[in-house]
């Protein structure tokens, strides 16, 4: 089921990933993830988010990937609030201290204008990489600040 999902996700064809998924008896974390990350990048970030809630609801906890893909179609939709929910899941779940979980807050919070988060994440990281310093720097520039850059 899980890779059936996947496949119709990658195709685009996101009624049939999603007729696959609701035939799962038991959807795991990773059915979850698969039909979240083919509504998230074909697009339909809003669904992802509501699919990410659902999920939530019925007692599935996400893993890093799940909060990988929320964080990302939080900072494209310029969704604030539910980045800040995200984070708080990350929290809970004892992710923050992840360099990928930490450089998509820095990334999430610089796409949503939000630049005082997005430096107290990135202050607070216990790892840096390229990634997450890049992930700053256009934080900066994307909100007019090119020169802290």
């Amino acid at each position: 089921g899980n890779a059936l999902v996947n496949m119709y996700g990658k195709s685009g064809c996101l009624d049939d990933a999603r007729y696959v998924f609701d035939k799962i008896h038991q959807p795991n974390v990773f059915s979850w993830n698969a039909l979240i990350v083919a509504y998230s990048q074909n697009g339909h970030g809003k669904k992802a988010i509501r699919l990410f809630r659902q999920m939530l609801l019925e007692g599935m906890k996400p893993n890093k990937v799940t909060c990988t893909i929320i964080l990302d179609a939080c900072a494209c939709l310029i969704a604030l609030e539910e980045g800040k929910m995200s984070h708080a899941i990350i929290i809970d779940n004892g992710f923050e201290s992840d360099i990928v979980m930490g450089t998509g807050l820095v990334n999430m919070y610089g796409r949503c204008g939000n630049l005082g988060d997005a430096r107290s994440v990135f202050d607070n990281m216990p790892q840096r990489n390229v990634v997450s310093w890049n992930a700053m720097i256009a934080a900066y520039c994307q909100n007019g600040h090119g020169k802290k850059a």
